[in-house]
């Protein structure tokens, strides 16, 4: 059994701009790298998708729905203490004239 293996964001950039200077074939350049041409492609498609942000972090990503639950979660947090903080401010004004 092969052992999963992974590449850290700054590899896999620069097995794209590899790949995007197209000195040498895809082919080639995933032999050299030891990696699979359709991970080069892969890589390449991110990296156009999403620039400099392409490679966030090792492991899964939360879902996008999961992360909006958990930022409406926070908003109310925030929300709530920013309220409460608004009415003390007003009860020390009305208390220092």
């Amino acid at each position: 059994m092969r052992k999963r293996q992974t590449f850290s964001p700054a590899f896999k950039t620069e097995a794209v701009r590899l790949l995007e200077r197209g000195d040498k074939p895809a082919a080639e350049i995933a032999r050299e790298l030891d990696v699979r041409r359709n991970r080069l492609y892969k890589w390449q498609r991110e990296v156009r998708a999403h620039g400099e942000h392409a490679f966030p972090g090792p492991g899964r990503q939360p879902k996008p729905a999961e992360e909006i639950a958990r930022l409406k979660q926070e908003l109310a947090r925030v929300t709530e203490e920013r309220d409460i903080l608004k009415k003390a401010a007003t009860y020390f004004a009305r208390e220092s004239q």
